[in-house]
């Protein structure tokens, strides 16, 4: 049986490759040591990013912010809605921070000793672009315009085919 080999050095700092990305994407960025902030354009609205690296888990971990504090009055069906969202999908989750009202998209990617790719950064990045992006107007459904989870859910999930 195959060891692991306790010496492994990583060659590649994860935070170096994103922010090698994010220039390339003109995104603007922040470092702080083993965290990266970006802020990225999207169609509904800016979504701020941010990626933490965990050495001690060789784990790097995104959390895709956008701007929508849940009144307390709607919190409990936005987490029924974030329920029935987080059932859709097969990578990430949603989440809200209870204690600043803050919707979030969360995902992790374990490296386990393996280097990092640009391309797996990319699909990270995009992974919570696009569900922030498929989800945010089911959000403010339920948020702003008072629907249920399930109607809001329904409402994002309709995509229209072709042009008028």
């Amino acid at each position: 049986m195959a060891s692991i080999d306790p010496r492994f050095d990583r060659m590649t700092d994860p935070i170096d490759v994103i922010e090698k990305l994010a220039a390339i994407h003109n995104w603007p960025c922040e470092r702080h040591t083993d965290e990266l902030t970006l802020n990225v354009e999207g169609s509904w609205t800016d979504y701020h990013i941010s990626l933490n690296w965990r050495d001690d888990i060789e784990a790097l971990h995104l959390a895709c912010a956008f701007e929508m504090k849940v009144p307390e009055a709607r919190i409990n069906e936005i987490y029924r809605l974030i329920a029935l969202v987080n059932e859709q999908l097969w990578l990430g989750h949603f989440d809200i921070w209870p204690q600043d009202g803050l919707m979030l998209f969360r995902h992790g990617l374990m490296l386990n000793k393996a280097e990092i790719s640009v391309e797996q950064c990319e699909a990270l990045i995009a992974s919570g672009l696009e569900a922030s992006e498929n989800y945010y107007q089911a959000f403010q459904y339920v948020v702003w315009a008072g629907k249920q989870a399930p109607d809001a859910l329904a409402s994002a999930m309709f995509h229209t085919e072709g042009r008028a």
